[in-house]
């Protein structure tokens, strides 16, 4: 049997088969990330609830399942370790969002997403720390602290999904769970060198009224495409309580074909990005492996205004507000600098919520007629500072342009726009501080197997869990501090 910290990064699909050989239990997999945890936790900051006690009953009905003595037969994910995000309603568990203001707040209901995952066999052994309301690129409160990125901890994880991500990257889960409105599943992907995947809109149920919010979507985290797949197929397909959700259950195969004959469009930059040299490094060897696997690989011009899409995305924060910051002093600090920024960006308007998105979708619709997948960036940046709320006294620099808005590093929130596109982050490499880098794989509306096909070629060429590079927590900051970007 592996031992820790090996067996920490064991995926799903290959413990599954352990468990099913009697080579290792799921209790015996749940003991080795308790432990994981307790080394890691005092600096990365994953997971804010834990629930031990309990997953390890229910690792324990696992193993009787695989012995054949349990009540019942093995389930898609009997004994896997999942991290769900604390966003995600649980019946009992505490839901606070990561707000002071709801510190107290005990979910008195189940998401179908989560009920899903329980019902698979999961073992939710903890939840994982987000932004408070979900309302940063990075992961942190006043209720619960930093979350720190495994490979440098000087960096963020990420946001608002930074928790998850961070949990799989530093061993202590299996699989776990996002949230996404701006990118908060793949901005932490990308940071940590992990799968994220935001699902078209309406392949994964959401519960009213957040399942009216044309940006919301929920998937999965994980350390390997084959995870991410095992984890899509269990919590897609349509719910009687989201009326907007996708008949009939689509279902990815298990194994993606090759990328033969794909026909490939990459952008570095859309046409106005600052973007790090690192990460336009890594997207054009990312270009040289497709084109090894048999894809047929361009650089079309593709120009999308990163002024049009901030402004998208701010009427859509605003759409039913008045402009006027909440001013609780139990708020993170962003959060009142984080409205202001986006009630400035439609001053001088107005600024039509669906011409917007309609202006910055045109260019896709030519896009999706002559290729299969578009890939370009996740984020532009090597990294947000961990230590900084970004209230303006943090400079972002990037590419010799210098940003005070973390916003400005993203290329996510396009995707939220057009919410019908499956978009997968993955893995691209690292840059020279440390911190993964990773690159959005786009493919036509519901066409949601071609980014799984990319991405596994990828995984390839870019491993890093768990028989790659493994974080160590003990890695220094490169001699460019982390509030300078480089040039």
């Amino acid at each position: 049997m592996s031992t820790s910290p090996e067996i920490c990064y064991l995926t799903a699909t290959e413990a599954r088969r352990l468990f099913a050989a009697r080579e290792l239990s799921p209790v015996e997999l749940l003991e080795a990330l308790i432990s994981r945890s307790e080394e890691t936790e005092p600096v990365v900051n994953a997971l804010c609830h834990l629930d031990f006690e309990r997953a390890m009953d229910a690792a324990r009905e696992s193993e009787r399942r695989y012995l054949g003595a349990g009540d019942g037969p093995v389930r898609d994910l009997e004994g896997i370790p999942v991290a769900i995000k604390e966003d995600l309603p649980i019946t009992g568990q505490p839901w606070t969002q990561g707000s002071l203001t709801l510190k107290d707040h005990v979910a008195d209901h189940t998401s179908v997403m989560g009920q899903r995952i329980i019902d698979a066999g999961a073992v939710v052994h903890a939840r994982t720390t987000s932004a408070e309301f979900g309302a940063a690129p990075f992961t942190r409160s006043k209720l619960w602290g930093v979350t720190r990125n495994p490979w440098n901890p000087a960096f963020a994880a990420g946001g608002s999904s930074g928790g998850s991500a961070a949990a799989l990257a530093s061993g202590v889960t299996t699989l776990a769970t996002g949230s996404d409105v701006a990118g908060s599943i793949r901005i932490p992907a990308s940071f940590t060198g992990t799968i994220g995947y935001k699902p078209p809109r309406g392949r994964v149920p959401i519960a009213p009224p957040w399942n009216l919010d044309t940006f919301m979507h929920l998937g999965p985290l994980a350390r390997t495409v084959e995870d991410a797949i095992l984890l899509q197929n269990v919590i897609a397909g349509p719910s009687t309580e989201d009326f907007t959700s996708v008949k009939p259950k689509y279902v990815l195969p298990e194994a993606p074909r090759s990328v033969e004959g794909l026909r490939v469009a990459i952008s570095e930059d859309l046409g106005s990005y600052a973007v790090d040299p690192e990460i336009r490094a890594n997207i054009r060897a990312v270009a040289e492996v497709l084109r090894a696997g048999g894809a047929t690989v361009e650089f079309p011009e593709v120009v999308v205004e990163r002024e049009t899409v901030l402004r998208a995305f701010a009427a859509h924060i605003l759409r039913d507000g008045d402009g006027t910051p909440p001013g609780s002093e139990l708020l993170s600090p962003y959060i009142p600098v984080n409205w202001r920024r986006k009630t400035e960006l439609l001053r001088g308007g107005p600024y039509d919520h669906d011409d917007l998105i309609a202006e910055i979708s045109a260019p896709f619709r030519r896009v999706f007629d002559d290729y299969d997948l578009f890939i370009c960036p996740t984020v532009t940046t090597r990294g947000f500072d961990a230590d900084s709320d970004y209230l303006g006294d943090t400079e972002l620099r990037i590419e010799g342009q210098t940003f005070v808005d973390p916003d400005a590093g993203l290329m996510t929130m396009l995707w939220n726009a057009i919410g019908s596109v499956p978009v997968l982050s993955a893995p691209s490499g690292f840059a020279d501080n440390g911190v993964p880098t990773g690159v959005q794989l786009v493919g036509a509306p519901y066409e949601d197997e071609t980014v799984f096909r990319a991405a596994a070629v990828l995984q390839r060429s870019v491993r890093l869990f768990p028989s790659g590079s493994v974080p160590q927590l003990g890695i220094q900051a490169p001699a460019r501090s982390a509030q300078e970007q480089g040039e």
